[in-house]
């Protein structure tokens, strides 16, 4: 078993992981040309991202908000409403009391989970929401992307 070499520190895989796997899911979202196992591979690697992030030592609630927010954009992506919903649910309980614009995002992924779930009403909802978060970000740069990933959701 690796645990019982002593040149096996765990927490250095767990940081490796959580990184690389959350980068390689961007590349996935980032495709537009995505096949059905790419599909199947960027769940995989969004949720292994998740996963090592829970498992790292100095994990904070705005590494946990960003990864349960990437798994919510990845089953939305897959067109899976009540499991983006359901990350993007968590992602919110992790952003309360953080940054304003990760507030704003876990609503941007509540208001894309409506999107895809056919309810024009709450994703209203939601998107304002997001939109009220996102006026309250003080950086210009941060705002911009939050307010850019809103223009999306249609």
């Amino acid at each position: 078993m690796p645990e019982n070499r002593p040149d096996f520190d765990p927490q250095t895989v767990h940081r490796y992981f959580s990184a690389a796997c959350f980068n390689q899911t961007w590349e996935y979202i980032n495709n537009p040309n995505r096949t059905a196992e790419d599909d199947f591979a960027m769940l995989h690697t969004a949720m292994t991202s998740l996963w090592h992030w829970t498992q790292r030592e100095d994990v904070t609630p705005t590494n946990l908000s960003i990864g349960y927010w990437q798994v919510s954009r990845v089953y939305a992506l897959l067109g899976q409403a009540d499991n983006a919903r359901c990350y993007a649910e968590t992602c919110l309980k992790h952003s309360e009391g953080i940054e304003p614009e990760y507030i704003g995002f876990a609503y941007e992924a509540l208001a894309r989970a409506e999107l895809v779930a056919g309810n024009k009403t709450k994703m209203d909802e939601y998107l304002a929401k997001a939109r009220e978060y996102a006026a309250k970000v003080q950086d210009p740069e941060d705002r911009e992307i939050l307010e850019n990933d809103l223009s999306t959701i249609k």
